[in-house]
């Protein structure tokens, strides 16, 4: 694999890495991107709500808060210029019990420090009105919360990132590399094959979700105590056989490491329950059927109306977590050469939920710590 005329290889065509690839190629940068997968975003990007998030949950000066409010309004006008299928549905929080009314408050309090300012308190007979089947003791309105379509973003980002003249290479994983005095050595694995070739470049960025612990590890001359410890969480999703009774996403109040298993809707109107949490020591897709009983038990808080039978098994992700279990939800980690002391190159850590939302949002970040020095 030749490096020439490459300014910066990507790891990871995911959609953050697709995002970054097309960030960097429209400032004139020659781009690379590997992907260790055949396909753009069979990992993380694919296996999440498709939510399109207003950013009422994170800490108000966080990059998670600041990217996801950001993001979504880079997102749904990007959107609207590609025709890429989205629907501004809205979504109401709940209280599914009477003391957790006051979470609802705490949630819009750090929403509005957060600079979110659409939120409208209901009572619960308000929440009705807006969706007769559901159960709640109050909510809250978020109108600009919507779904957008995962794959047709992503395909829209790579048409993009190979208009402005980046390149994809696919079943090339990147397994490691070098500091060097000129930039950076990488060690690229063809899946095929299994031949490993080597290729320099002057920046490299570390999009690789669940593998960028493990390749920012694998570089020579990057320190080690800017490498944070992963943590796996997977989270399984069952769909809903039929229609359900209702037009918006529907959420509980969130539990500790996740938002708790909610309703949300496909552009074909198509519901889907989850995620739930489980924290596992090794990466798999696999849901047991039997975890339903837990999601009609959470799911009929809010809709006491579903019948026995109707869940089935949908599909999991696995959220590349860097706090765990019963620490507090850890913050985006971007991490360009002032975090670093590495010329040239910028680590993305811990990018689940709102990852998808902030993808826009991310690659200006990247692209901006990518122009720093130590």
């Amino acid at each position: 694999m030749s490096g020439a005329n490459i300014d910066v290889v990507i790891a990871g065509a995911g959609v953050v890495g697709l995002a970054v690839a097309r960030a960097l190629g429209e400032t004139g940068y020659k781009v690379l991107v590997t992907e260790s997968a055949p396909t753009i975003g069979s990992g993380v990007s694919s296996r999440n709500s498709e939510v399109i998030h207003a950013g009422l949950y994170y800490p108000p000066d966080s990059l998670k808060a600041r990217l996801c409010r950001r993001g979504a309004e880079l997102l749904y006008r990007y959107c609207l210029d590609r025709r890429v299928g989205f629907r501004r549905l809205g979504k109401l929080i709940v209280a599914t019990q009477p003391d957790q009314k006051a979470k609802l408050d705490q949630i819009a309090s750090n929403a509005l420090a957060s600079g979110v300012r659409d939120l409208i308190r209901l009572e619960a007979a308000e929440a009705r009105k807006l969706e007769p089947s559901l159960a709640c003791y109050g909510a809250i309105l978020s109108p600009s919360t919507g779904i957008v379509d995962s794959h047709g973003l992503m395909l829209a980002l790579q048409g993009d990132a190979e208009e402005s003249g980046a390149t994809f290479a696919f079943n090339a994983k990147v397994v490691g590399g070098a500091v060097t005095q000129s930039g950076i050595t990488l060690h690229i694995r063809d899946r095929a094959s299994d031949d490993v070739s080597s290729l320099e470049t002057r920046a490299f960025v570390n999009a690789a979700g669940l593998g960028a612990t493990t390749l920012s590890r694998a570089i020579d001359g990057f320190p080690p105590s800017m490498t944070p410890q992963l943590y796996l969480a997977r989270g399984c999703y069952f769909t809903l056989s039929g229609r359900a009774p209702f037009s918006r996403l529907i959420y509980p109040v969130p539990v500790d490491g996740a938002l708790g298993v909610h309703l949300t809707l496909d552009l074909a109107g198509q519901a889907r329950f989850g995620p739930d949490i489980e924290w596992i020591d090794e990466i798999d897709y696999n849901v047991d059927p039997r975890r339903d009983e837990a999601f009609y038990d959470e799911i009929r808080r809010y809709w006491p109306a579903l019948l026995d039978g109707v869940l089935l098994p949908g599909y999991a992700g696995v959220r590349p977590k860097i706090s765990g279990r019963g620490k507090p939800a850890a913050d985006f980690r971007v991490d360009g050469p002032r975090q670093h002391g590495v010329d040239g190159l910028v680590n993305l850590f811990g990018i689940e939920s709102p990852g998808l939302t902030a993808s826009l949002a991310l690659a200006e970040l990247v692209r901006d710590r990518l122009g720093e020095t130590p």
